[in-house]
């Protein structure tokens, strides 16, 4: 018994790391939230979750082989730097916005659809779920079985869930509710963030090309 919760206690502990981690979903989630607060925010790291489940159980269904194969990686890379892309544009065609009321109204099946989008076609998520061998083989468990992968699976979600109501909390404390400037220099520099993670997305395609 003591060796499940360890195991739990290991994976929630593993899935808060991975999601603190910032990246395209926190940038997004900050973008979000400066046209709906709190609640846009939190859709966004609802919307992530579909991704995070997606690639939790396609690694613990014992694919890993698979997940590292470069036929999946470049073209969920490719969907992903072109994604990325589209929202450093965007961002930064909101910053160069006047900032008015009707601009601020926002669609909620957006926000929730980038989550879903960036989780999905998020590389790291494959390299992740593409080593959980070792990380089974670090926890001292040479051949995990159903009940080993259920536990792992259960304290990687509850921690990635947990996280989305902190996350959304503390984003839309720090960046909604501002004013004009601090939108248009908020806007800029997720735009930055997210052409910089495009960048880094397409440049892991082309060597996996070459």
């Amino acid at each position: 018994m003591s060796s499940n919760f360890h195991l739990l206690g290991a994976a929630f502990l593993l899935g808060l790391v991975f999601n603190a981690a910032p990246g395209a979903v926190f940038a997004e989630t900050i973008r979000c939230s400066l046209k709906g607060g709190y609640s846009e925010a939190l859709r966004v790291q609802f919307g992530s979750l579909v991704g995070d489940a997606t690639w939790a159980i396609l690694g613990l269904a014992g694919i890993g082989i698979l997940l590292q194969a470069d036929i999946l990686k470049i073209p969920v890379g490719v969907a992903g730097a072109s994604y990325l892309a589209w929202l450093a544009f965007d961002s930064w065609r909101a910053s160069l916005a006047e900032d008015t009321p009707q601009q601020q109204q926002t669609n909620t099946g957006g926000a929730l659809r980038s989550g879903v989008i960036l989780s999905l076609s998020n590389p790291q998520n494959v390299a992740y779920w593409a080593a959980l061998g070792s990380a089974f083989g670090a926890l001292g468990i040479s051949t995990p079985d159903s009940t080993d992968y259920s536990l792992f699976f259960a304290g990687f979600m509850a921690s990635s869930i947990l996280w989305c109501f902190v996350c959304a909390g503390l984003v839309s404390r720090l960046f909604s509710g501002r004013g004009g400037a601090w939108h248009v220099w908020t806007y800029r520099l997720c735009a930055a963030a997210f052409a910089y993670l495009a960048f880094g997305t397409a440049r892991e395609v082309i060597m996996l090309l070459v």
